[in-house]
C-alpha cells in the first residue's frame, strides 16, 4: 500500500490463459496497488465468434475467474466488468457478413447476458461504447443503439457502465441519453479519458499530463492504465505498475486531495464500492 491508502485501476484487462495474467497483478500490488477493476477482453481474442448473446459466457466466465484469483493478490479487492467491445461490429460487418441491424442484435443481446452477471452479484458494471473510429452512418446508428441497450440496463440493475468510445472532452449528449435511460451521468464512465470531460464521469489514463488536468479541475475522475496484457502489443498502452507509481507522484505534487477523489469518493459514488473498508489493514 501508499501511505496506508487504496489505489484503483479503473480499467484493465488480463489475458488468462496467453500472457502475463496474474504476474501483472503481482507487479500492480508490488508497488502499493490494491483494488482493480478488470474489463472483458475482447470475445474474440479469446477464440469466440459469437453467433448469439449466449456465446459470450465462456468470455464472462473466464473474467470472473481470472478476477477470482486476482483478488487473492490483493490487499484489497478487484471486480469484473463485463460486456461486448464495440469494435466487434465492424469485425462482424466487415468480416463476417452481419448487416448492422444483425450485428446490433447480437450485441444487444450479448450485453444482456453480461446484465445477468451483475444482476447476480458476480460482475460490478457493464462495459459498452462505439467505436473509436470512422464508420458508415448504418454501423454509427448500430453503434449508438447497442450503448443504449447498455444504459438501460444499467438503469435496470443501478450499476454503472464503462464506455469504450472516441476521444473526446465533451460527451454530454452521451450522458443525456443514459439519463433519459434513467442512468445517471454520474454512472457512465468514459475510458481512456483526457484530464478534461463534460458529461460522463472520466477515467483519466494515467499519464502525467493528462492527471494534472484532472487533478487540478477537482471535478470526480478516475485513473487507468487500460492494460491489455497482450504480448504482441507490449508498448501499446501503460502497464501494471503505472497507476500505483502516478498515485505517488501526484502525493509529491500536493494533489492529495484529488488522489482520495480518484481512489475512495469517486469509486464510492460511480460503483457504490468502499475501497477504504475492503482494504485489509493490519
Amino acid at each position: 500500500m501508499i501511505d496506508d491508502r487504496p489505489v484503483m485501476d479503473d480499467h484493465l484487462h488480463l489475458d488468462p490463459d496467453a500472457h502475463r495474467g496474474i504476474d501483472a497483478v503481482r507487479d500492480f500490488a508490488r508497488v502499493g496497488g490494491t483494488h482493480l477493476l478488470v474489463v472483458n477482453k475482447p470475445s474474440w481474442h479469446l477464440g469466440v465468434e459469437a453467433e448469439t448473446g449466449a456465446d459470450f459466457r465462456p468470455v464472462f466466465e473466464r473474467t470472473i475467474e481470472i478476477v477470482d484469483e486476482a483478488a487473492s493478490e490483493l490487499e484489497g479487492n478487484a471486480w469484473p466488468v463485463l460486456g461486448v467491445h464495440p469494435g466487434l461490429i465492424t469485425r462482424l460487418v466487415d468480416d463476417r457478413g452481419f448487416d448492422p441491424e444483425e450485428a446490433r442484435d447480437l450485441m444487444q443481446a450479448g450485453i444482456d447476458v453480461a446484465a445477468e452477471y451483475v444482476d447476480s452479484g458476480e460482475a460490478l458494471a457493464l462495459k459498452s461504447g462505439r467505436p473509436h473510429y470512422e464508420v458508415d452512418d448504418d454501423v454509427w446508428a448500430a453503434s449508438n443503439a447497442v450503448m443504449r441497450r447498455a444504459f438501460e440496463r444499467g438503469a435496470e440493475l443501478d450499476c454503472a457502465v464503462q464506455l469504450h468510445a472516441e476521444a473526446s472532452e465533451d460527451m454530454t449528449e452521451v450522458a443525456d441519453w443514459a439519463a433519459d435511460a434513467g442512468l445517471p451521468s454520474h454512472r457512465v464512465v468514459k475510458h481512456y479519458a483526457s484530464g478534461r470531460l463534460e458529461g460522463p464521469t472520466p477515467s483519466v489514463m494515467a499519464d502525467k499530463d493528462r492527471l494534472q488536468t484532472a487533478a487540478e479541475r477537482g471535478e470526480p475522475f478516475l485513473m487507468e492504465t487500460d492494460y491489455i496484457d497482450d504480448p504482441d502489443r507490449p508498448g501499446a498502452v501503460l502497464g501494471p505498475k503505472t497507476v500505483p507509481r502516478r498515485v505517488r507522484w501526484l502525493l509529491e505534487n500536493g494533489f492529495e486531495e484529488a488522489v482520495r477523489m480518484a481512489h475512495v469518493e469517486t469509486p464510492k459514488q460511480v460503483y457504490s464500492i468502499d475501497t477504504e473498508a475492503t482494504l485489509e489493514r493490519d
